[in-house]
């Protein structure tokens, strides 16, 4: 059936005015007269679609599992993440750490969270966490501009004031609630093989500068020597839904560790770093959080997910420590009470949202179904890219909601195969017959694929 293409005119009118209003829009390949849909768009087939994913699941691992049953079963499919376009020393120094490494997801974000934590400490002249907590914000705003841990710690050394870049920070600071005030977004496409396209990467940059905290932090003292060591605990996944992503997770923050150790440590120091688990999964995070601050850690690197940090929160606070996610996009973690303790380098998902409905209404796309986890993120990114898409001229009755149960995805993960039957998801889309399906998900996208194919369910390539 053709889709109704002068609605979607409009709406990406609307879209393009609502880009304009931020300091930094989204801009792709320009605003102006939409495009008319595709004629992929306008001639599929019944069963046909486009494919879309977000920063959970646009993965090479992720891609190579589902190869092995799909064969470019997933190629076209098209998604967004927090991304920097990262330097290819970055990456081969990455890979020294894990040569099988084949993302980056969050390896950047990981590498600064670290490198922030340190240059906090060593500015305060102190490893309590709370000392610690007040100087992170300032770490990254105002001061002379460096990027490496070995310039910073010479700078703070020295006595002098910083605003540190490195790799991920290069369009502002933090906020006041401990976030970045502005980021880059990567759109991302699997090609061949269903695996990343790297060519056809795009970098978007998004969100305010101009909002970047102006509170000046207490004085330190920069050239004190520390009574103990900076110790960080790694809260990172390396099992459950996020296994994947977490590995170039913990490369980074390997890598930040020997790169701020190399440059002298931290108050005279050698930072330490305690192994750590999260699970992707509340539980199994909270016994880890617990164990982490038994054994001395005052900065935890994590946790992976929204809804864990949100789980882990009331340790935090009781325990009076840092909690400094690399990978966090719910936005509810802007707001939810933390005592100051808990920042991130991802940037909230409000941001991913409106990149995300950018992409799908560039396309053409006029109805959607979104498949979900139940969980923080992807409550919060659905939910907040169908407002952006109902924004942009769709009606709220075409982008259909399929939310699924988080913990239940991880139990089949875990290998209880009853716990979750994607079955009546794929169904459902084929019923529906929308002409895009966004999965807001982690390492279970291949079983939500495995339910599209075998409904009929194919994506649309080019």
């Amino acid at each position: 059936m053709r889709r109704n293409v002068s609605r979607v005119r409009s709406g990406r009118r609307a879209w393009c005015v609502a880009a304009a209003s931020v300091a930094i829009g989204l801009v792709l390949s320009g605003c102006g007269d939409a495009e008319p849909p595709s004629s992929n768009l306008l001639n599929r087939s019944p069963g046909q679609v486009y494919l879309y994913g977000s920063d959970g699941n646009m993965l090479n691992a992720i891609g190579e599992t589902i190869q092995q049953n799909h064969p470019d079963g997933i190629a076209g499919m098209k998604g967004t993440m927090p991304l920097t376009r990262l330097t290819q020393s970055f990456r081969s120094r990455l890979r020294q750490i894990d040569p099988t490494l084949v993302d980056d997801l969050y390896a950047g974000e990981t590498y600064d969270a670290v490198v922030i934590s340190a240059l906090a400490a060593q500015i305060a002249g102190s490893t309590e966490p709370r000392a610690i907590a007040e100087q992170i914000n300032g770490v990254t705003v105002g001061g002379e501009t460096c990027d490496t841990p070995a310039q910073c710690l010479t700078l703070v050394r020295a006595g002098r004031d910083i605003r540190y870049r490195g790799i991920t920070l290069q369009l502002g600071g933090f906020t006041e609630v401990g976030e970045p005030s502005a980021s880059t977004y990567g759109v991302l496409r699997f090609g061949p093989g269903n695996q990343i396209a790297e060519s056809l990467t795009q970098f978007v940059p998004a969100g305010n500068p101009g909002a970047a905290s102006a509170t000046a932090p207490p004085a330190g003292n920069g050239s004190a020597a520390a009574s103990e060591p900076l110790r960080l605990g790694a809260l990172l996944p390396r099992t459950g839904g996020l296994a994947n992503g977490g590995r170039p997770m913990f490369a980074g923050l390997q890598l930040a560790v020997n790169d701020i150790n190399e440059a002298g440590g931290v108050l005279g120091r050698p930072v330490e770093w305690i192994d750590g688990d999260d699970g992707t999964n509340p539980e199994i995070a909270k016994a880890t959080a617990t164990r982490l601050i038994e054994e001395g850690a005052q900065v935890l690197i994590g946790a992976g997910a929204s809804g864990v940090s949100l789980a882990v929160l009331p340790i935090i606070r009781e325990a009076g420590v840092v909690l400094f996610s690399p990978s966090n996009t719910a936005a509810r973690l802007s707001t939810e009470e933390d005592d100051g303790l808990y920042f991130r380098t991802a940037p909230p998902d409000g941001l991913q949202a409106a990149a995300l409905a950018d992409i799908i209404v560039r396309d053409g796309t006029s109805k959607l179904s979104i498949i979900y986890r139940d969980d923080a993120y992807g409550v919060g990114l659905a939910e907040s890219t169908k407002e952006n898409l109902i924004a942009a001229g769709l009606k709220a009755d075409d982008v259909m909601l399929m939310p699924y149960s988080a913990e239940a995805a991880e139990a089949v993960l875990g290998g209880d195969a009853g716990a979750l039957d994607f079955a009546p998801y794929g169904q459902q889309v084929r019923e529906a017959d929308p002409d895009g399906v966004l999965i807001i998900g982690f390492d279970e996208t291949t079983l939500i694929v495995d339910a599209l194919v075998d409904a009929g369910i194919s994506s649309i390539t080019n």
